[in-house]
Parts: C-alpha cells; structure tokens; sequence
C-alpha cells in the first residue's frame, strides 16, 4: 500500500512507522473496536471529505453499541482529520479512523481497558478495481452467511466482525472471483463483503433492507437519493437470491469500491453494465468530485490548503 508521513493517534500526530500498539491490546484479541471508511476527492473548492459527519456520527454510534465513550468530539475528529490530510500533502485519499479498546486487563471484559483512537489517511485506488469500474466485476453467492442480528450487531462496524467477510472474500477469491455476497440468516440477499447490494429490474431498483442485517452504509443511502431525485422508483425490501440473477443489472455500493457493477454472478451472465447503472455510476462520481451543486453539502471542504 502507499503509506503516508503521519498518523493521528490520541491527539497527536506520529510518524506512519511508529503508529504502534502493544502486543497485548485489547482489540487485538477480541475485536473490540470500531472504525470508518472515509475517501477524500480533490475538487475545484479543494480536497474535499465525502460525507464526513455523517461517517463520524456512525463512529461514534458504533462505539456505543459495544458500550465504548470515545475520547474526543467529532468536530475535534473532523478537525484531526483536516490536519492530517494538510500534514500528508494529499488531495485525495482514503479515512480510516479506528476508536478501539488498548492495552489493559486481560480477560474478556473490556470496560477496564482505555478507549484508543486513530486516524490514518493514504492514496488508495478502487478498491475493486478501475476496470471493475468501468466493466463490472464477477461475484458469487458465498457459503458463509453474514452474521445474525440475534448474536452481533450488524449495524455496528465493529472490527471483529468482519472476520464473517474475510472467510467469504478469501472463498471467493480462491474460486476465481472479485468479491462475495453473503445471505442473511433466513437466506436472503444481504450485502457484499464491504459493499451494499442494488438490483434493477424492469426498470425498478431493489436494495435490501434493515431486516436483512445489512450495515447501513452511507454510500448506499446517497445513491438511493441519487437515484431518486433522477426519477427512478428505489424500494427498500427482503431480495431473494434468485432475484440476483434473474436481474437486468446488479451493482454494488460502499466508500472504497464507490460503485461497481456486478456483471457475472455465480457463473450466470447478469451483462455488462446497463444504462440505469451507468448513469446513477455518472451522477455519483459528479457528486463525490463537487461537479453538481445539488449534492455540495456532502462535500466538507478540507480547511487549510495541503501541500501538493
């Protein structure tokens, strides 16, 4: 990966090789911490957050469903974040901002052990690729179910939980494909391993819903507004599986793969990506980039110039 100069660690800024945690952390064992996936665009107004309050908000939601105070206010993490893409010299770049459980008591209760948090920026491309982008990309319905609400929180992004998507992502990339999508617990369409699920059919656009333990992720809220105010019908329910490939066009959605079609699912051709898909892809690329004033209060424009 492309490292950057400086991390942001409890208030202060640190070089990227010494942002170091002892052996023993808590979140290290456990999983107990949560975090954010945030991208920067550079725009004409200048780099630019996409949505970075609200990404905040879910931080710090997050750390409450697993019973974490985080240490800092989030205009005091907006302002770290400023700082710290200044310090890097970056225009655009990807957020990870981490509130975790440190090093303390052993033992699985953690409410002893401080509350850490960090903040890392760097340059990273698509996460799926810029030619899955631009093609669509091939995916299969994963052996592993996404996690049940009745055991974790699925609306907490809660680092040990993605170990549900790491064995889907590595099942499927050991099969040949870019990415997984998992099934909720009573057996219908949830999400990708760090994505969001649309379907279109008919001209209709389908996402599934809360009941179906999917995060609720920010990029995908943004595109059904998008979608909306283009003047197609989104609707927000229960997606069968076979839903998936009986489908004109399948994409997905989340801040690192932004949004990327699905053109082949479990060895059936879905197509290369349709005409809905393309021009929601279009209207939300001018969104992140701050060319459609509709969308500029999504856009916090990072306040001191960076260097580059």
């Amino acid at each position: 990966m492309d490292t950057a100069e400086l991390i942001w660690m409890n208030g202060e800024f640190v070089a990227w090789e010494d942002a170091k945690v002892h052996v023993l952390t808590h979140t290290l064992h456990y999983g107990t911490g949560v975090f954010e996936g945030i991208r920067a665009y550079d725009t004409e107004r200048g780099t630019a957050v996409f949505r970075h309050r609200e990404h905040l908000d879910r931080l710090e939601r997050s750390a409450g469903l697993y019973h974490m105070d985080v240490p800092y206010s989030i205009d005091e993490l907006r302002s770290a974040t400023h700082e710290l893409i200044t310090r890097n010299g970056l225009r655009s770049c990807y957020i990870r901002p981490i509130v975790f459980r440190g090093y303390g008591p052993m033992g699985l209760d953690p409410l002893d052990n401080p509350v850490d948090v960090s903040i890392a920026c760097w340059e990273w491309g698509a996460y799926l690729g810029e030619q899955g982008q631009r093609d669509g990309i091939r995916a299969k319905i994963s052996s592993w179910r996404r996690i049940s609400p009745d055991s974790l929180i699925p609306h907490s992004k809660a680092s040990g939980q993605y170990l549900n998507s790491v064995l889907a992502k590595i099942e499927s990339k050991k099969a040949g494909y870019e990415e997984a999508i998992l099934l909720d617990h009573r057996g219908n369409v949830c999400e990708g391993t760090g994505e969001n699920v649309f379907v279109v059919r008919d001209g209709r656009i389908t996402t599934p819903g809360h009941s179906s333990s999917i995060l609720d992720g920010i990029t995908r809220k943004s595109v059904m507004e998008i979608a909306r105010d283009l003047g197609y019908d989104v609707a927000e329910r229960d997606v069968a599986r076979s839903e998936l490939v009986l489908a004109d066009e399948v994409f997905l959605t989340g801040t690192a793969a932004e949004l990327v079609p699905v053109r082949e699912l479990d060895d059936h051709v879905v197509g290369p990506p349709g005409e809905i898909t393309r021009t929601i892809q279009r209207a939300f690329d001018d969104a992140l980039h701050g060319r459609n004033d509709r969308y500029a209060e999504w856009l916090d424009i990072v306040q001191v110039p960076s260097r580059a």
